[in-house]
Order: structure tokens, then C-alpha cells, then sequence
């Protein structure tokens, strides 16, 4: 049976079941988390309308594409569009986070933490979309 497989802590590997497998998902839902509780709050009401509501939505839309695509994992390049498109939001999520920093002097070294976070993130979104498109093109 073909299935891809994902590390675990103890060096052995698994086949991926869920999207709740795969560390991307359970890393990026744990920086959601973080963001929503310790940094929006800390956002200024006049920020209601743009950065607090902009990096709400970005920070969520994360572990929810992630989700989405990989109920699409089955169509040629579903799941890929969806990592990208994850990968994207990463990206919006670290500008909004420096922004918060830069901006309103909020937590710098919660805000290092919460970027190194979602740039490994990043980068695991891509090596996983290369991963996929190899596993999924691969001859049968």
C-alpha cells in the first residue's frame, strides 16, 4: 500500500492518517493559539479593523487550510494549492507579527519566539508540498 509517512520523536515512522499527523498542523494550531490569547489582546482598539483583524484571520486560516487540503490530498494538485496557499498566510502572519512589534513595542521576545515559529512552519509547508508532488508523481 502506498502511503507517505511521517517521523516521529523516537526516529521510527508512521503512515499519515489524519492532518492531525502531521507536525505542521499541530505546530501552527499551537502558534494560533498563542497569538489569539497573548498578543491580540494587546492590540490597540484602533487596530480593531486592520492589523488585530488581519493577523486573526491569518493565524487561523493556517491549520484550517492545512485541514482542507488535506481532505483534497486525493486530486492531482489539491493539496499542494492548499500547502501554498497556507505557506502564503505564514508569510502575512510573520509581516503582521513584526508589525506588532515594530508598531506598538508588544512583547519582542514573544514575538521572536511566535515568527521563528511560523518561519520553520513555512518551511515545512514547502518541504512538504515537494514531498507530496514527488509522492504523488511517482509511477505506480
Amino acid at each position: 500500500m502506498d502511503t507517505l509517512s511521517v517521523k516521529k520523536i523516537d526516529n521510527s515512522y508512521r503512515p499519515i492518517k489524519s492532518f492531525r499527523d502531521l507536525e505542521v498542523y499541530r505546530n501552527t494550531y499551537k502558534l494560533m493559539l498563542k497569538v489569539i490569547r497573548e498578543i491580540l489582546p494587546k492590540l490597540p482598539d484602533s487596530e480593531r479593523y486592520d492589523l488585530k483583524d488581519q493577523l486573526n484571520r491569518s493565524c487561523k486560516a493556517i491549520p484550517r487550510l492545512i485541514a482542507e487540503g488535506y481532505g483534497k490530498r486525493h486530486q492531482k494538485a489539491g493539496f499542494q494549492k492548499y500547502l501554498d496557499d497556507a505557506l502564503g498566510e505564514c508569510n502575512e502572519t510573520i509581516v503582521s507579527l513584526e508589525q506588532c512589534r515594530d508598531i506598538y513595542q508588544i512583547n519582542k521576545t514573544l514575538v521572536g519566539e511566535l515568527v521563528d515559529g511560523y518561519d520553520k512552519s513555512a518551511r515545512q509547508l514547502y518541504k512538504l508540498s515537494r514531498a507530496w508532488s514527488q509522492f504523488k508523481n511517482r509511477p505506480t
